[in-house]
């Protein structure tokens, strides 16, 4: 099955927010993790201040679209204990993996250590408890489930590395801090729009069929590589288990602020909102420099993994 529409309809006021929306100095606004919270819709993006490093800035919207930022950033690196210690360098591509009653914030923690990934807690977006370094370097990318199995939180991720070139794979913890039973649950295709690595993208969400995540895939080009977004249904049940993988990407880079940026040709996600009338809000950093919002049909992305599918390994 192949698609000739557009999966993912583009918001015709693109980009949603750029640097001069924001009331402090920043080079960029990019990959940032969204949820619903009390009705409203909370983002919580990536900055480069002008140093170069990273920090999480904080938005506000009624409608999904038309956000407002508030006026200090919302988390910076910690000043003391081991947070500050792997957080030197910056933080970046925070995920909102909404579990339980509060919000379980993860983000990747840059330092002369490398990258790993920190997690933190919120149930109101003011006050933020960090809980745990949850990983060894390197490792980027972390979505934690909105559910549990079988007593255990589960999460995807995906090591930084060449050896097992930059797959997708799965955890378990009963506590959040301690994980393990790590395996590889899916891979890049040779010569396919993903072949070089992908990743986690936004935190998966729930649909009659499956366990619905959009992920990130890269192919190497003569001109560099290019970032694009595809979908993936883990099993409701076993999310281990992946009954589908869409063979096509759902989007990629077209739009200027997505061709040209910062980091040229990339859309990369870090959070999508499923919505009651069956569509679901993406959100996307166009070129590591903007932020882009789109929707599309959640049976679209669910029949595109299930008729449409490339193998997982």
């Amino acid at each position: 099955m192949t698609i000739q529409k557009p999966i993912v309809k583009r918001y015709k006021k693109n980009p949603i927010l750029t640097k001069e929306d924001v009331p402090y100095p920043v080079a960029t606004v990019h990959n940032a993790g969204i949820v619903k919270h009390d009705g409203r819709y909370i983002m919580l993006f990536r900055s480069h201040r002008l140093n170069g490093r990273s920090i999480i800035g904080r938005a506000d919207s009624d409608d999904g679209f038309s956000f407002t930022v508030h006026p200090e950033p919302f988390l910076t690196p910690a000043k003391d204990n081991i947070f500050a210690e792997y957080e030197e360098f910056g933080i970046e591509d925070l995920r909102i993996c909404p579990v339980e009653d509060d919000y379980l914030l993860t983000y990747s923690a840059y330092s002369r250590h490398g990258v790993r990934i920190a997690l933190a807690r919120t149930g109101d977006f003011k006050k933020v408890e960090r809980i745990a370094l949850i990983t060894q370097a390197d490792l980027r990318n972390v979505v934690i489930f909105p559910a549990k199995f079988g007593g255990r939180y589960v999460r995807l991720d995906r090591p930084h590395s060449e050896i097992s070139p930059w797959s997708i794979w799965i955890s378990y913890s009963p506590d959040l801090v301690h994980w393990g039973d790590s395996r590889v649950i899916m891979k890049p295709v040779p010569y396919h729009w993903d072949e070089m690595k992908i990743g986690p993208g936004a935190p998966p969400f729930k649909t009659d069929k499956g366990w619905l995540h959009i992920y990130h895939g890269v192919f190497k080009t003569m001109a560099g590589a290019v970032y694009r977004l595809g979908a993936a249904l883990h099993d409701l049940d076993d999310p281990a288990k992946i009954n589908g993988v869409s063979d096509q990407w759902i989007l990629q880079p077209e739009a200027p602020w997505e061709v040209s940026g910062y980091v040229p040709n990339v859309v990369f996600t870090c959070g999508a909102v499923p919505e009651d009338d069956g569509t679901v809000k993406i959100y996307w950093g166009g070129a590591d420099t903007v932020m882009c919002a789109g929707t599309a049909v959640i049976d679209d992305l669910v029949q595109l993994c299930l008729i449409d599918s490339r193998p997982p390994l």
